[in-house]
């Protein structure tokens, strides 16, 4: 067989294996996907008091609340200063509100991160240290308490005529700063049925992973009921040891058309379906460029004439004749429809307005989300 020949059948041979290669590369985990329902963080919040800033605290006479919880807390610790709350002029002491995420299965004794931000007008929380804060979820108990030393990983710097500052000083965190006083009851090995919540709802996703369940553990132990939720039907089977099956199988998502505009920043975002069809694109801008530049009349030696400046200003008018009608010719994959868009030679601004037009003539085959 001439070498032309084999170097050929070498390639069909390989084209299979290649495609398949490239399919199992968008095949992603369950886990990655999709969470079990119930499994899930709790919002925790708290007040609380940050002491030992060097004079960037609030300022006591502008934060009512500040001096009052200063006083409290003073109180509490067996210093009164009640008769002379007047004359507390300290600018040590900041009022923060104090935030954390109790994590699902957190046990009494756990220690998780917390955040930390100012609520009055201190200018900076750096070097200061959090107070016992009881942290509560939304039901009015108390799951956590934080204290520790406040970390902001800002830079500000102020001197007589110019000022520095990096990041935000006023908010920080405190490396596991709370300690876990009270337990979500969830027990998740008793519950005979769970239901994988997925997180972004599709119909083929969901039945994507119905099917890859259903082949590693039997027919009928997963349904997909609706674009989010796959229910799993676990009678007599260890909880724990099928979902740790279940995370570990493979599916590929699938998701739909959709253009995200971004119009506060010109982002522009396009999911790997978004497909337009053919059509004829002229755009253009009327611009105005008013350039000024004054000149100084000066008058001759000796004489009584005074210095003026006289105006001098240019005016062009630019009405971009030289656009064509150009053609965007139908784009079936994201990498032709990128260079379709990019051969227009515009920018983001102009192309969000060039998106919005053509979905609106009806040949963008996606929706279009301005955010």
């Amino acid at each position: 067989m001439p070498a032309a020949l084999l170097l050929l059948a070498g390639l069909a041979a390989a084209a299979p294996a290649s495609a398949s290669e490239a399919a199992s590369g968008d095949a992603v985990r369950v886990k990655d996907i999709a969470d079990v329902e119930g499994v899930r963080e709790n919002q925790l919040v708290g007040y609380g008091l940050v002491v030992g800033l060097n004079g960037t605290g609030d300022k006591l006479d502008n934060a009512v609340f500040t001096k009052e919880s200063l006083v409290g807390m003073l109180e509490r610790l067996g210093v009164n200063t009640r008769d002379q709350i007047a004359k507390l002029e300290t600018k040590n002491v900041a009022a923060v509100m104090v935030t954390a995420g109790l994590p699902a299965f957190a046990r009494t004794g756990t220690r998780i991160d917390v955040g930390v931000s100012a609520i009055g007008d201190a200018t900076n929380l750096g070097g200061g240290t959090l107070l016992v804060t009881p942290l509560m979820a939304a039901d009015g108990e108390v799951y956590g308490v934080a204290q520790g030393a406040v970390t902001t990983g800002a830079i500000s710097a102020k001197g007589g005529g110019a000022s520095v500052t990096r990041n935000v000083p006023t908010s920080g965190k405190i490396a596991n700063g709370a300690i876990v006083e009270r337990e979500v009851n969830f027990t998740l090995g008793d519950h005979k049925q769970v239901n994988l919540a997925l997180r972004n709802p599709d119909l083929t996703t969901a039945r994507r992973i119905e099917a890859a369940i259903n082949a590693a553990m039997g027919r009928g132990v997963a349904r997909a009921t609706d674009p989010r939720t796959v229910a799993l039907k676990l009678d007599g089977r260890d909880v724990i040891d099928a979902l740790t099956v279940i995370e570990d199988l493979r599916v590929e998502p699938d998701s739909p058309a959709v253009v995200v505009i971004d119009e506060a920043s010109g982002t522009i975002v396009m999911g790997a379906n978004v497909r337009i069809s053919t059509v004829a694109i002229a755009q253009g801008n009327l611009t105005i460029r008013v350039t000024d530049n004054p000149e100084v009349s000066q008058p001759g030696a000796f004489s009584n004439g005074k210095t003026k400046v006289v105006p001098r200003s240019t005016i062009a008018i630019d009405t971009q004749n030289d656009r064509k009608l150009g053609m965007l010719n139908a784009a079936p994959t994201l990498r032709d429809l990128v260079a379709s868009l990019n051969a227009l030679g515009v920018g983001p601004r102009d192309l969000i307005s060039i998106l919005q037009a053509i979905k609106a003539a009806g040949a963008l085959q996606a929706d279009l989300e301005v955010r």
